[in-house]
């Protein structure tokens, strides 16, 4: 089975987080899109709203903690509030 593993991060970490992750044994898919938040981060560059990266992996059970724990390095969360990250349970369907 796999699991989603999803981030909502500062834009910045958004390409940051392909490079690491495309070589890591496990990672099925990895998905970015663009999006703004009005409550994520101080930096907004829109007014109220602020740039972030929407991020999902799709990761293979078996190895999702080491893959958890590379996305939250490459998005920089151990060092400061740029975002949050989260994982689902296993997916017990999934089309890629």
């Amino acid at each position: 089975m796999q699991v989603e593993i999803g981030a909502l991060v500062h834009k910045d970490c958004g390409h940051q987080v392909l490079e690491v992750l495309q070589g890591i044994e496990g990672v099925a898919a990895t998905y970015i899109e663009a999006g703004r938040s009005n409550d994520l981060f101080d930096d907004r560059q829109f007014g109220e709203f602020g740039e972030a990266s929407i991020i999902t992996v799709i990761a293979d059970e078996a190895h999702k903690e080491a893959v958890f724990d590379q996305l939250h390095r490459a998005c920089g969360l151990e060092k400061s509030a740029r975002g949050l990250i989260y994982m689902t349970e296993p997916v017990l369907r999934c089309s890629l």
